[in-house]
């Protein structure tokens, strides 16, 4: 027998300075055996340097849950709005010149 799934009710505070949003278009994704870093850039046309303007740091186990999150939120658009068409090219490739100092290596 299963134990019935216990929910908790969550206030989230939005503030103002981040309520705008920050726009990206690129994501960079590292990771070490303890955490996952989201780097959030934007790249821009004709430029061949890109900027963060986020990053975020979480656990395996978070990450995963936003994994799921958002394949389930892509098919939900998708059954709404039709699917996402995207481009034949993977999109650019990106080079760091040297690590940071404690930072994982591996970039995908």
């Amino acid at each position: 027998m299963s134990k019935p799934v216990q929910t908790t009710n969550i206030s989230v505070e939005l503030r103002e300075e981040q309520a705008e949003g920050i726009y990206a278009n690129l994501a960079l994704i590292t990771h070490s055996q303890s955490e996952f870093i989201l780097d959030f850039a934007r790249l821009l046309p004709g430029l061949p340097k890109a900027r963060i303007h986020a990053r975020i740091v979480m656990t395996p186990q978070n990450f995963k849950n936003l994994q799921r999150a958002i394949a389930e939120n892509i098919g939900k658009y998708e059954a709404q709005y039709g699917p996402i068409k995207i481009q034949s090219h993977p999109g650019p490739t990106v080079n760091f010149d040297e690590p940071l100092p404690d930072e994982p290596k591996k970039i995908h």
